[in-house]
């Protein structure tokens, strides 16, 4: 696997885990109210990504960081400060739409990846859909 490949996967894998921390915050602070069964849905969906990718990197002979990167850090922040002034309801859907969409395009870069070989391109093609299918469901006014 070439070291561009590798790359991408890393980040990839670091995106997973600092999503995940970040919804993992979000879930304590949410303490069963409000989004709480989205959060718990989102950390499944980056801990499943996390995983997988974690399995392609160890396979490659690569090691993955389930510490994730400072971003970690930021995210963990921002849900427990949101979560203080009792802001993890529905306002906090824009927000984490965006940032999956920024997970999405992080899919988009790695799939256009020369020579990515054919079960880490079905792999990340997986797991891209299923952030569509989140994000989409995510942009369904709750009622």
């Amino acid at each position: 696997m070439s070291s561009d490949v590798i790359d991408h996967l890393k980040s990839l894998h670091t995106g997973a885990v600092d999503a995940r921390h970040g919804y993992e915050e979000a879930l304590n602070d949410a303490d069963g109210r409000g989004m709480t069964p989205l959060f718990r849905d989102m950390i499944a969906l980056h801990e499943r990504n996390a995983t997988e990718l974690a399995a392609q990197l160890r396979a490659a002979g690569e090691q993955a960081n389930d510490d994730g990167s400072f971003m970690s850090t930021v995210h963990r922040t921002i849900m427990s400060v949101r979560g203080l002034f009792g802001g993890l309801g529905e306002s906090v859907v824009p927000g984490l739409i965006d940032g999956e969409k920024r997970n999405v395009s992080s899919y988009d870069d790695a799939l256009k990846i020369n020579g990515l070989p054919a079960d880490t391109r079905l792999l990340l093609t997986q797991q891209r859909e299923r952030l569509q299918a989140a994000i989409a469901s995510m942009q369904v006014p709750v009622h």
